[in-house]
């Protein structure tokens, strides 16, 4: 077993509105089970386990696209989509935040029951997971969310959430079952991230004398406890000296753009060390956020390639050139390959995000984005595979243009972002604040 990455995020408060969570459970679902259609239960387990690629599938989902929030939202509009669908799929989402991570025990135990599957072994596996983030990896974040996705066959994905509320952080992290060994030495393929204040792990090779002497000392009593903290009260100078160069400690090399770009030539799930993401704290997105060249191809390939595609397989009546645009984002959420994910937040430029940044979400657009992908899903289940192979051509067509163009052409990202703010009123553009306004004659946005 290893932890497949990890990522740090502005800590946002709030809530997702009705309107918004409702389309993302819907969305959420659809993708899923288009994912499992076409690649298998292991591959989903392997792309939550990604912090790109989950960040990338909150974006397209019209969360804010840097915040914290999009883990406790994904998590929760998977557990309302799915769980409906769970014995079909084969796939159970268990726990969340706060009072919904207590009751993961119970949620296994059940999935335990319908599947056959050793329900008490799947809790403890989800409580010592918890326990090593929580208590035996020491970095300043304090867990509150544990999220448990676990297929039929009993393989797993943890994605849990600690808080730093000092430094209004909130860390993610990500595991994944595959050859487990040991909880408690090496589970990690690497942590990574900003170091906030002494950080302590025993779960490193270098710390078993450590775990062996805290072994020894519980069997031995609290006097033996109580004598052993005065000594070191004594000695807490050389203690601390002695400390710096032997204490096993957590890696944080490198820089966002290194991990970004390792990550960018990585498998899901297989990286040498793990991937790390850090989002900034500013709301508004630059063209720094976005790879241009991956936005181009997007667009080029929905004006090419729906046309061809879409006019007898998908077209109907409200699937124009906007929608073709959300509908290649979505393709590359469940075909793309991992490089394309070291930018999540070009995915956002699908739907927008709840508190305006990038722009407003088009509600219109949202709902045959879910609607196209929903007859698509829906058909291949029957063995009517040509809708989702009409939407597997938008991403082979994004990727053959940015493969094969030298000088991709395109709007600038402040163009595009002008664009969709302006229109956003006529595809029913919402935020948290209200609806979106129709510019004024002097061209500048109403409020």
């Amino acid at each position: 077993m290893a932890r497949t990455g990890s990522a740090d995020l502005p800590l946002h408060g709030g809530s997702v509105p009705r309107w918004l969570a409702d389309r993302m459970t819907a969305l959420g679902s659809v993708l899923t089970q288009a994912i499992v259609l076409e690649y298998g239960r292991d591959e989903f387990l392997r792309r939550v386990a990604h912090p790109f690629w989950f960040q990338s599938l909150g974006c397209v989902m019209g969360m804010d696209w840097h915040s914290s929030g999009i883990t406790t939202s994904v998590i929760g509009a998977l557990k309302r989509g799915l769980t409906p669908i769970a014995d079909e799929l084969g796939i159970y989402v268990c726990g969340g935040r706060g009072r919904h991570s207590r009751k993961t025990p119970e949620e296994l135990a059940y999935v335990g029951e319908r599947t056959g599957l050793d329900g008490a072994k799947l809790a403890a596996d989800s409580r010592l997971v918890a326990k090593v983030d929580g208590a035996c990896v020491q970095d300043g974040f304090e867990l509150y969310l544990h999220g448990f996705f676990v297929t039929k066959e009993g393989r797993w994905t943890v994605v849990q959430q600690g808080m730093n509320g000092n430094r209004k952080l909130a860390r993610r992290y990500h595991w994944l079952s595959q050859g487990l060994e040991s909880f408690v030495e090496e589970p990690h393929a690497a942590i990574e991230g900003e170091p906030v204040g002494e950080i302590v792990n025993l779960v490193d090779a270098r710390a078993r004398r450590v775990r062996s002497a805290q072994v020894e000392l519980i069997k031995e009593g609290p006097d033996r406890i109580m004598a052993e903290l005065a000594r070191i009260e004594e000695h807490a100078p050389r203690a601390r000296k002695e400390k710096e160069t032997a204490q096993a400690v957590l890696p944080f090399p490198g820089t966002a753009e290194t991990h970004a770009a390792r990550a960018a030539a990585a498998d899901l799930g297989a990286t040498a060390r793990s991937p790390y993401m850090r989002l900034p704290m500013r709301h508004h997105m630059t063209s720094r956020d976005v790879v241009m060249r991956r936005l181009h191809a997007a667009l080029a390939a929905a004006h090419e390639r729906g046309p061809v595609d879409f006019t007898d397989v998908l077209a109907t009546p409200g699937v124009g050139a906007r929608t073709l645009l959300s509908l290649a984002l979505v393709a590359e959420v469940v075909h793309g390959t991992p490089s394309r994910f070291s930018d999540p937040a070009r995915y956002s430029l699908a739907h927008g995000g709840k508190d305006g940044h990038p722009y407003p979400v088009p509600l219109k657009v949202y709902d045959e984005t879910i609607r196209v992908m929903k007859r698509a899903v829906d058909a291949a289940r029957i063995g009517r595979s040509d809708r989702l192979f009409a939407i597997r051509r938008l991403d082979d067509e994004a990727r053959k243009i940015e493969r094969s163009a030298k000088d991709l052409e395109g709007p600038r990202f402040d163009e595009f972002l002008d664009g969709e703010r302006t229109r956003s009123h006529e595809y029913g553009g919402k935020t948290v604040f209200g609806d979106a306004a129709a510019p004024t004659r002097s061209g500048k946005l109403a409020g």
